[in-house]
């Protein structure tokens, strides 16, 4: 019997649904790793159409093949507005892929990074190099904490604050409730800007929905911009920019990024401005 034959057997598929109606169907090549921490069910699975991809509790986290969108989105778009973004705390994010793109700023002089799940940092130093090259760099600072008591307790301060949570279902649940909010803003410094991922407005309109009416009470500028993810569900993804002082628009200077010297695969000042015209049943929900 020929290999080949033996590949033909292999008919493994990953689904992720939502309510259990609609969904993404991969499938898989092989099942890289499985395994329980104290918090969480982690897989890894490489996929034939998206590469290798993070599951934690059932959920698609990411895949090789869209990471960057998220991850550019949700770092370059605060990052480019703060006039001097030098020091950054990001909750979550334990594949890395946010401090990646956060480091890569001159100007940030110091990184904290807030992570739950210690077991979700060292898979993803196994199975995505690409992903965790930050994890090795000396401005970083890595805490095993959760975040949620971190903000409360934490006397420190910071320019930009960065949530890359997982959804609003288990250990990341609170840190969609108005209580961490509240503590996330006293530890931004004065002009400071915060940044959470806000689940899809078209799968989750009440999460959203709910999630902005807390964030307009605490900010005077408060603003929805999207990406288009295809992994995620719907591929129609959210991020909240939320400030005091700084306007998202108003306050971005285009040339500091083409004075960056910086590439990237998704983010670009176009995308950047097109990324808060909001279609009108997003605007309707927030």
């Amino acid at each position: 019997m020929s290999f080949k034959y033996f590949e033909d057997l292999w008919n493994m598929w990953y689904t992720e649904l939502h309510n259990g109606t609609a969904g993404l169907t991969l499938k898989i090549k092989k099942v890289l790793y499985s395994g329980e921490s104290p918090f969480q069910r982690i897989d890894v699975m490489e996929t034939y159409e998206y590469g290798k991809m993070l599951v934690l509790y059932g959920s698609i986290m990411f895949t090789e093949r869209d990471e960057f969108v998220y991850h550019e989105m949700i770092s370059h778009v605060p990052l480019f507005v703060h006039p001097s973004p030098e020091e950054v705390l990001v909750i979550g994010g334990g594949d890395g892929g946010t401090i990646r793109e956060v480091l890569r700023h001159r100007e940030v002089r110091a990184v904290t990074m807030v992570e739950i799940d210690s077991q979700v940092v060292e898979v993803s130093k196994k199975f995505f190099p690409t992903m965790s090259v930050g994890f090795s760099d000396p401005r970083l600072r890595l805490l095993f904490k959760d975040g949620a008591e971190f903000v409360k307790e934490d006397q420190g301060s910071y320019d930009v604050i960065l949530v890359d949570s997982a959804d609003p279902v288990g250990p990341a649940d609170i840190l969609f409730r108005e209580e961490f909010f509240r503590s996330a803003k006293e530890r931004l410094k004065q002009g400071g800007i915060f940044v959470a991922q806000t689940e899809s407005p078209f799968y989750h309109p009440d999460i959203v929905k709910n999630t902005y009416s807390v964030l307009k009470n605490l900010y005077k500028n408060v603003h929805m911009y999207l990406a288009w993810i295809p992994a995620y569900p719907s591929a129609l993804w959210s991020f909240c920019f939320c400030s005091d002082e700084l306007h998202p628009l108003r306050d971005f200077k285009e040339e500091r990024v083409s004075g960056s010297g910086l590439e990237f695969k998704y983010y670009n000042p176009e995308v950047h401005r097109a990324a808060f015209a909001l279609p009108n049943f997003v605007k309707k929900l927030i």
